[in-house]
């Protein structure tokens, strides 16, 4: 847990971000809900969740530039095993059927493995956002690739770039070599080959103030030359816009780049990625259980709202199933171009 002091200094950078985003009239761009609202999408509603995402941590053996969560070795948020009870009991009897964990390095969380074993048992698929880096870190995660074959674990990981120069500019020095390791470990356990079902499937999103290319053709330049360079096999590559949160919003601050990346985004609004925005079937839990929309607005503290329970104790899937989704400028990260969202493309 984070002391008072530190808590209160979190709270006012959130705030000091949602300052600078809710200020979109001097940049001279219309707002998020003008934009819905022209496509008859306003109010913006769930469509019912298929996907709980819980975060389960924000500890991680990275620090990437990038970083939505500002995650790091020094962060001590962590979910326990309560919470995850809690979570367990929200979703037993229901349809949603797949359960996203996410950090930090989820895998740091000391009830990981008790609650995927617990997830899988209740027979939900899993995804793990796996750094890679982790599997190579500490000889105690050198058996993830095995524990996530045991219960079928579809394995999500961040790979900025198939060189090391991009990727450790983003993410860190030596991180490349590390994950091309991680990734040989998957390939030897069954991961991310042709003649087996388990998923191996990698995130990219650009190292600067841009938007990512085409998906479908980074996916066939990313498998070409990971098979040529390390042959190493994957399954799909989700492309993912930076969005303007957290350390990526720091940057583009300080760079000078905030006002024409959100220019960019908005004038690359994309109505048909509107419609399959990841909010409306996905509902995201915080490490200490409260809900959220998506993982970007519970990196702003911005809850579900409207009438809907804000905590997991007190889930309630009807009303989270209709409520109405919380918005803000940047929302247009996931509507610009071919649309963003945690499985990538959505137009």
């Amino acid at each position: 847990m984070k002391s008072l002091n530190g808590q209160k200094h979190e709270l006012a950078a959130v705030q000091r971000q949602l300052d600078i985003l809710s200020d979109h009239q001097s940049i001279g761009i219309d707002s998020f809900e003008n934009k819905l609202q022209q496509i008859d999408l306003f109010p913006l509603k769930s469509t019912g969740i298929e996907i709980f995402q819980v975060n389960v941590g924000k500890m991680c053996n990275q620090t990437c530039k990038h970083c939505h969560v500002d995650a790091g070795p020094d962060r001590k948020e962590i979910m326990t095993r309560d919470t995850m009870q809690q979570c367990l009991e929200a979703i037993r009897d229901t349809d949603i059927h797949t359960v996203d964990l996410t950090g930090g390095a989820p895998e740091m969380n000391p009830d990981f493995r008790w609650f995927v074993e617990e997830l899988s048992a209740m027979g939900k698929h899993i995804m793990v956002r796996c750094n890679l880096t982790i599997i190579v870190a500490n000889p105690k995660y050198h058996d993830l690739p095995e524990f996530f074959r045991k219960h079928k674990v579809e394995v999500i990981s961040s790979l900025p770039y198939f060189s090391a120069r991009r990727t450790d500019a983003q993410r860190g020095e030596g991180v490349f070599e590390k994950s091309i390791k991680a990734l040989k470990m998957l390939n030897e356990v069954g991961y991310g080959t042709d003649d087996s079902d388990l998923m191996l499937n990698l995130v990219y999103n650009p190292t600067g103030a841009f938007m990512p290319g085409s998906q479908e053709g980074l996916e066939k330049e990313f498998k070409q030359k990971l098979q040529e360079g390390y042959e190493i096999t994957f399954n799909n590559l989700y492309t993912i816009t930076n969005l303007p949160i957290s350390r990526f919003l720091d940057y583009l601050v300080v760079s000078g780049n905030y006002n024409e990346y959100m220019e960019k985004l908005a004038d690359a609004f994309n109505p048909t990625a509107a419609q399959g925005v990841m909010c409306r079937n996905t509902l995201s839990v915080g490490w200490d259980g409260h809900l959220f929309d998506c993982d970007f607005n519970q990196m702003l503290g911005l809850r579900v709202n409207h009438g809907s329970p804000t905590h997991i104790k007190d889930f309630n899937l009807k009303q989270l199933n209709t409520r109405e989704v919380i918005i803000n400028q940047h929302c247009f990260g996931c509507t610009a171009g071919a649309g963003s969202s945690c499985g990538g493309a959505t137009a």
